[in-house]
């Protein structure tokens, strides 16, 4: 079948209008489900600190003599801990042309933009809290401040590789960070036990479950989930895990998509926080006018608060593929 002669088709005009859907799709993921999850403090410090209590270790001697003269017991003190609160920002720039013309998909480019870098910016604050091994950084003019990340506080319940020397932090404080092992070990349910009953004999009750991709799918192998099962009239086979019946509760399994492939994290959720310094959680600051462009800084200054590490704990240099 061939065209008739001096039809004229669309490979020829030249005033056909373009067809440019007025949506934008995005795929980027932007859960975030540590910051989610823990609670949120305010900070009007750049130190952020706080305190942990601990009680005397129980005394099965305890048996005194009827009508005795007591005597007093050892006070145990307090622990004064802190950490530093880190700037992070991202900054959108919008030409006056590009703000003044059409646009598909959106009515403004410079609030479009904000929307982007505050989304962007979340990103970049899971991954530091919960996806970087980053102790604290004082800082200094040319030096920025850096807050300790999870993994620098997590210290009392862990199980870990064998190879190349790995180690917890030298205190659970802030101040020193995690040495990997040099080669990784497969996750298992024994190393989860072993995590699990270390955080219950330290009283923690660890809620939640955090894994990486792989990690996630090695988890839904455990004995301790629930059997995968077949929906005869969904004609559906269900063998994802989201939830484990531990010896010492049931945990939520969560897969973050920000945290080290390498880790599972074992949390308490309410004993961690994100302190936000007075009036700077994600702030949008108009910056100055330097040209034909509109500029905005949008901006957290913020602390991650270990309430008490000793009710969390992890799972760490496992395999990851």
């Amino acid at each position: 079948m061939t065209l008739p002669t001096s039809t004229f088709v669309t490979y020829s005009a030249v005033g056909n209008r373009e067809d440019l859907s007025d949506m934008i799709y995005r795929i980027d993921p932007v859960d975030t489900p540590f910051m989610s999850g823990v609670d949120k403090e305010k900070a009007s410090a750049v130190n952020h600190e706080w305190q942990t209590q601990a009680l005397a270790p129980a005394d099965a001697t305890n048996a005194q003599l009827e009508g005795d003269d007591p005597n007093t017991n050892t006070t145990t003190p307090t622990v004064r801990l802190g950490n530093l609160c880190q700037i992070s920002y991202k900054v959108a720039r919008v030409s006056g042309t590009q703000q003044a013309v059409d646009h598909a998909g959106r009515d403004n480019e410079l609030a479009y933009q904000e929307m982007l870098k505050g989304l962007e910016l979340k990103r970049d604050l899971e991954t530091i809290l919960c996806g970087t091994n980053q102790a604290k950084v004082a800082g200094n003019t040319t030096t920025p401040r850096k807050t300790a990340s999870v993994l620098s506080w997590i210290f009392s319940n862990t199980s870990m590789g064998t190879a190349g020397s790995p180690a917890n932090p030298a205190a659970a404080d802030g101040t020193g960070s995690r040495t990997d092992a040099s080669s990784q070990i497969a996750f298992t349910e024994v190393r989860l036990k072993t995590v699990l009953s270390a955080i219950w004999g330290n009283g923690g009750k660890p809620g939640t479950i955090m894994t990486g991709a792989f990690n996630k799918q090695v988890f839904s192998t455990f004995t301790g989930r629930s059997t995968a099962i077949e929906e005869s009239k969904s004609k559906k086979i269900v063998a994802s895990v989201d939830a484990y019946e531990s010896d010492f509760g049931k945990l939520k399994v969560v897969a973050n998509r920000f945290q080290r492939p390498r880790d599972v994290l074992v949390l308490e959720l309410d004993k961690w926080a994100v302190a936000y310094l007075n009036g700077r959680n994600m702030i949008s600051i108009p910056l100055a006018k330097t040209g034909d462009s509109d500029r905005r800084q949008i901006l957290a200054e913020y602390a991650l608060v270990a309430r008490n590490e000793k009710a969390s704990g992890g799972v760490f240099d496992n395999t990851t593929s």
